[in-house]
């Protein structure tokens, strides 16, 4: 069976809190057989994960984030791809792109790419990027200097602050294209080459990962026990949390209320004295950003979500928040404004309420009409829970993708589900075998042969030794070299020793998640490993019977 094409996944930063729709689609890709390969130009930030990041299996390599901190490695790769044949174009493009954009961003967008083509592995045959301006520019320098073809996932805030001759020659340079929404969509077909360049595939919302709304909420009227307003989203001028707050000290006094954000950026400190001058400290609290299990905690808990979504003053707007998506799918009633693609989820009156964007006192009549009604808030929540079930599927949105990105067909992720699952009932075979025979010799029935000298028992005692070559090998999961093995991403405050001024950072395996490849048991990975080192210490054993003690150290094959 072959195995698929490997994809070269180019993202901004990885992991992030705020993009949990990309790891979602990540570990909807591997699920489908996809073979990933994770890009950042940007090293993790974010002190805490999602449950997801610690599913994904790809490798994750780190471009120089700063040139000038990493200019050997830059330099390196110059030498590299300067003799292959599409450097002149990458060159040129690239400076075709610098006499219109000048800025010192644009030259490590170069350089990035150039550390990027030489550091792909050999079995990558495709180039995907996500967000249509940072990312997007280093995968296409890079598929210039390496030869391949490149595709773009268009969101938000990269469609909207990126000028139009940018986004007209990427669309034109690119294989194919998707949006998010059907607003993104329409801009992007209106600059694509071709009307169907630009494909419409939803973010959707993976089912598997959130539970069945709650079946009943408390009926809070804000008469007696406060209402509890949940906003989710990133402390950001788009997301309009100084209009919130305008609205919600406009609020009748007899509606006792408490706003709950989840998210930080950096208007937090802003917004904390704006709360304070407005005189409603005290009623909201600040959460910062929370991991998926927490935020999903913050959504069955509150009685209604809002979000005041704005257009910034760069142009810069949300595209489909995944948020509302999320607050729907636990039946919450949810208050957005009319940007964007949000009336594409929303339906004014059936499954939400909209409002003009930065207008505090319409919000602030809408928040108050579904604060004192919770029979309303009940049917505005159960009709955008069933919205969201029936039309943004998550699965059919991965499928199209994948399909695009050529991962293997349903009867080839079949035979390799069943391959997998043959490899695990072979070495659980193995470690039963072996679990046996040391349950016979610990009955009596074989005994282990006992030294036969005082210097034999020494030797059998002694930590094998590996050879030289083995033990000047450095194991994959270290391994610092670009474009090979690498770690995973974990949480700092397990792993707090993450070293980010390398090319590489360096972090400890994950444990692999039932069901796919590997095996899903620890107790059969133990019994293999205890398997493999008997057999290890008896070979060397005999090996070194008869031909004496080693002075030397060495390091314990078993450590």
């Amino acid at each position: 069976m072959t195995r698929p094409e490997t994809v070269a996944v180019v993202v901004k930063g990885y992991p992030r809190l705020s993009e949990t729709f990309i790891a979602h689609e990540l570990r909807g890709l591997e699920e489908r057989g996809a073979a990933l390969r994770i890009f950042s130009l940007r090293c993790p930030t974010d002190r805490r994960l999602h449950p997801v990041h610690r599913e994904i299996r790809a490798p994750v390599a780190y471009l120089p984030e700063y040139l000038h901190r990493e200019i050997a490695r830059v330099v390196r790769a110059w030498r590299s791809v300067r003799r292959r044949s599409g450097y002149t174009a990458a060159r040129r493009a690239w400076l075709r792109d610098l006499r219109r954009d000048p800025t010192p961003n644009r030259v490590r967008r170069f350089g990035q790419a150039l550390v990027l083509a030489r550091e792909l592995p050999g079995d990558v045959r495709h180039l995907h990027a996500h967000f249509l301006h940072t990312p997007a520019s280093v995968a296409r320098y890079a598929a210039l200097l390496a030869g391949l073809p490149w595709s773009v996932s268009a969101h938000a805030k990269d469609i909207w602050t990126s000028p139009e001759w940018e986004k007209r020659e990427k669309l034109a340079a690119c294989s194919w294209a998707v949006a998010c929404s059907a607003a993104a969509r329409d801009h992007l077909a209106e600059l694509a080459p071709s009307d169907d360049a630009v494909e419409l595939i939803y973010h959707g919302l993976d089912r598997r990962r959130f539970p069945p709304p709650p079946a009943a909420r408390p009926p809070r009227d804000g008469s007696g026990e406060p209402v509890r307003i949940l906003c989710v989203g990133r402390a950001v001028e788009k997301k309009g949390h100084d209009v919130l707050l305008d609205a919600l000290a406009r609020l009748p006094d007899g509606i006792e209320w408490r706003l709950h954000l989840v998210g930080g950026g950096p208007l937090d400190e802003a917004l904390r004295r704006r709360a304070a001058r407005l005189g409603i400290a005290d009623r909201v609290f600040r959460h910062g950003p929370l991991p998926q299990e927490d935020v999903i905690a913050r959504y069955r808990d509150a009685d209604l979500f809002v979000l005041a979504s704005r257009i910034g003053r760069n142009g810069d707007r949300d595209g489909l928040p995944n948020v509302l998506m999320e607050a729907q799918s636990q039946g919450l009633a949810c208050v957005a404004t009319r940007v964007s693609a949000i009336p594409e989820l929303v339906e004014h009156g059936r499954t939400g309420l909209l409002v003009a964007a930065g207008n505090p006192d319409a919000l602030a009549a809408a928040i108050a009409e579904l604060a004192a009604d919770p029979d309303r808030r009940r049917r505005l929540g159960r009709a955008a829970e069933a919205v969201v079930r029936n039309r943004f599927s998550f699965d059919a949105g991965v499928d199209r993708l994948a399909a695009r990105l050529g991962a293997p067909l349903p009867a080839a992720r079949a035979a390799c589900t069943a391959a997998r699952r043959a490899d695990r009932l072979l070495r659980a075979d193995e470690a039963l075998r072996f679990a046996r025979s040391v349950g016979r010799q610990a009955n009596g029935a074989q005994p282990p042969p006992r030294p036969r000298s005082r210097r034999a028992r020494r030797v059998r005692a002694e930590p094998v030794r590996q050879p030289r070559s083995v033990r000047r090998r450095r194991p994959p999961e270290t391994d610092r070299g670009a474009g090979r093995e690498t770690g995973r991403p974990v949480d700092p405050a397990v792993a707090p020793r993450v070293r980010r001024a390398g090319r590489l950072v360096n972090l400890p395996r994950l444990p692999q998640v039932a069901g796919l490849a590997g095996t899903a048991d620890p107790a059969e990975d133990r019994d293999s490993l205890l398997h493999r080192r008997s057999l290890a210490r008896a070979q060397a054993g005999r090996r070194t019977m008869g031909r004496g003690l080693s002075r030397r150290g060495g390091r314990h094959s078993g450590g």
